[in-house]
């Protein structure tokens, strides 16, 4: 059981968690990391490799070939803007005998796209921020009371805190606007936002209250196994920087709900905000995300999991359950290799 994942960059700990998954499992094998350029996980990786760019014409071609050559297993894709690729190409990789661990296309888009996050769990009846791809809409929404200042302004398509701003006042909407929109081309997210560049800033209302993450896990079927909920005390770029599991029925119904209505293959990460008691759904992403060295920490290991599925193994419950109240930080270390 070999095991690939892509744009790994900083997640050396997956690599780790994946070796440790594949000893416990008794299977043998190898992890590989695969990134465009050289990075930190590939210190952690028994092989390492890398690739192409994600939206150069041979990106797919080289992971087909490298999947091939390698025996991999399972690919599992850890960059937002990579899921929707892989995801379009899952059968190619199923054709020499390898799975990739991600949704499939349509619930890929309704991640990566916030617009379509918003209409699509507003029509399940699940509460989200108010959101406009019309500053005009956004600003008569203020003018008659429906929300209040501050309005957040971001990259439709994006991930993390990249060009995402808060705007106090009409004016300084405008320009943060304009900004958003040349932070978008300056950087990868204009690959994706080329769908719809005319409508690719959104503006939402600004929920204040504590945040949440879940992480939703679903097996290779894409069918519900259970929710980790964490309570966030510190970001750092738009990352978990500290966290602590929670027990919290109704957010778990809530990850249930989700993994449910979009039948993904392993995590589903999600934020969440509370405001007077209600919770809002502010962005899912369909892969692993930073807050999952949270969920491990207190006990559970979806990497084990995935591998035991893959081998046609059913996991017990206690891999998928976290213990509550386990509180965890990240920190900095230097990698030298």
């Amino acid at each position: 059981m070999n095991i690939l994942l892509t744009s790994a960059g900083r997640r050396g700990y997956l690599a780790g968690y994946f070796k440790e998954a594949l000893k416990t499992a008794g299977c043998g094998g190898l992890v590989h990391a695969a990134n465009s350029g050289e990075c930190p996980a590939f210190a952690s990786a028994d092989r390492s490799v890398i690739t192409p760019l994600i939206y150069d014409k041979g990106y797919i071609p080289f992971l087909l070939e490298y999947c091939k050559k390698e025996a991999i297993g399972l690919l599992i894709p850890l960059f937002d803007i990579d899921v929707p690729v892989l995801a379009a190409n899952r059968s190619l990789f199923a054709e020499m005998g390898t799975v990739v661990v991600t949704a499939e296309p349509e619930a890929a888009d309704i991640c990566n796209d916030k617009w379509r996050t918003f209409t699509v769990l507003r029509e399940a009846g699940i509460p989200v921020p108010a959101s406009w791809l019309s500053m005009d809409e956004a600003l008569k929404a203020v003018g008659n009371g429906s929300i209040s200042w501050p309005v957040m302004v971001k990259p439709r398509w994006g991930m993390g805190s990249l060009s995402v701003y808060q705007a106090d006042a009409p004016e300084e909407m405008r320009v943060l606007a304009g900004k958003c929109r040349r932070g978008i081309q300056d950087s990868y997210l204009r690959y994706e936002s080329m769908a719809d560049p005319d409508s690719c800033v959104i503006f939402q209302q600004r929920i204040k209250g504590r945040e949440y993450g879940l992480d939703v896990m679903n097996d290779l079927d894409g069918r519900y196994r259970a929710t980790v909920v964490k309570e966030k005390m510190a970001m750092r770029s738009g990352e978990t920087d500290s966290a602590g599991t929670i027990d919290n029925q109704e957010l778990a119904a809530l990850g249930r709900t989700l993994g449910t209505l979009l039948c993904h293959r392993g995590n589903l990460d999600v934020d969440v905000l509370e405001e007077d008691g209600s919770y809002y759904v502010l962005e899912m992403n369909a892969r692993f995300g930073g807050g999952y060295p949270f969920s491990h920490a207190a006990g559970v290991d979806l990497p084990l999991a995935l591998v035991l599925w893959a081998m046609g193994r059913e996991p017990g419950d206690e891999v998928l359950s976290a213990r509550p109240g386990v509180r965890a930080q990240k920190d900095i270390r230097l990698l030298v290799w």
